[in-house]
């Protein structure tokens, strides 16, 4: 095994989905291997926007008369945690629940 398979054993093999046969993940794996630095950013990069998007959509369905700030803050929020975002954007931005 390589030094950076077993360097990192989770990415490399614990979490391949219980669903995928070992031939999928070594083709996934391949694949990924050959991304160039800026494949790989641009990759993260949109992962990265469709979680928040993902995250939206459940604060919008939690609460449907919010506005575009407050939405942005309760993302905000559940990305930070409670304290942290406290310290950041203080304690009451947020309408009461």
């Amino acid at each position: 095994m390589p030094c950076v398979e077993s360097c990192f054993p989770s990415y490399y093999g614990w979490m391949k989905p219980a669903d995928t046969s070992p031939e999928a993940w070594r083709i996934l794996l391949d694949i990924y291997r050959r991304m160039t630095p800026d494949e790989k950013l641009q990759r993260t990069i949109d992962m990265s926007a469709f979680l928040r998007s993902v995250c939206e959509a459940g604060v919008r369905a939690d609460y449907p008369l919010a506005s575009e700030r407050e939405v942005f803050l309760r993302v905000t929020q559940r990305t930070l945690g409670s304290e942290l975002f406290a310290k950041v954007y203080g304690h009451d931005v947020l309408p009461d629940e």
